[in-house]
């Protein structure tokens, strides 16, 4: 997990603690919004992946503006609740997309580009961010 986060740090320019917290809540999200299969192959392939997502579920709440208006729009607010978690970090888009390219990457990397593949496409709108 050491190598993902000092890569997302590295690439979007943030501390390792910012990229620590932002990798937990887009595995989170993707554990909470993907199919469950994939997701866990996916996370088992990943050393630490499922304790660093199990975390960012246990913090909850969190979102600033952006996370209430995703909950406004019904369920967990999808991408736009998530964005909302990463721009209380102090992320910007730009960021945003740099860390969830990099998480991704090293995604296909580790689980393969077919589990990775089934993740993307069950989750609308995730494919901008990989």
């Amino acid at each position: 997990m050491n190598e993902l986060v000092s890569r997302v740090a590295t690439a979007a320019g943030v501390s390792e603690d910012t990229a620590q917290q932002a990798v937990a809540q887009i595995l989170a999200f993707v554990k909470k919004e993907g199919p469950a299969g994939p997701v866990a192959d996916m996370l088992a392939k990943i050393p630490g992946a499922g304790d660093l997502a199990a975390s960012a579920e246990d913090e909850g709440g969190g979102g600033g503006m952006m996370g209430m208006l995703g909950g406004m729009m019904g369920g967990g607010g999808g991408l736009m609740a998530l964005a909302g978690k990463l721009g209380s970090l102090g992320l910007g888009m730009g960021e945003m997309q740099t860390v969830g390219k990099e998480v991704f990457a090293y995604a296909r990397e580790k689980a393969g580009e077919d589990v990775v593949g089934q993740i993307a496409g069950s989750i609308p709108g995730l494919s901008q961010f990989i």
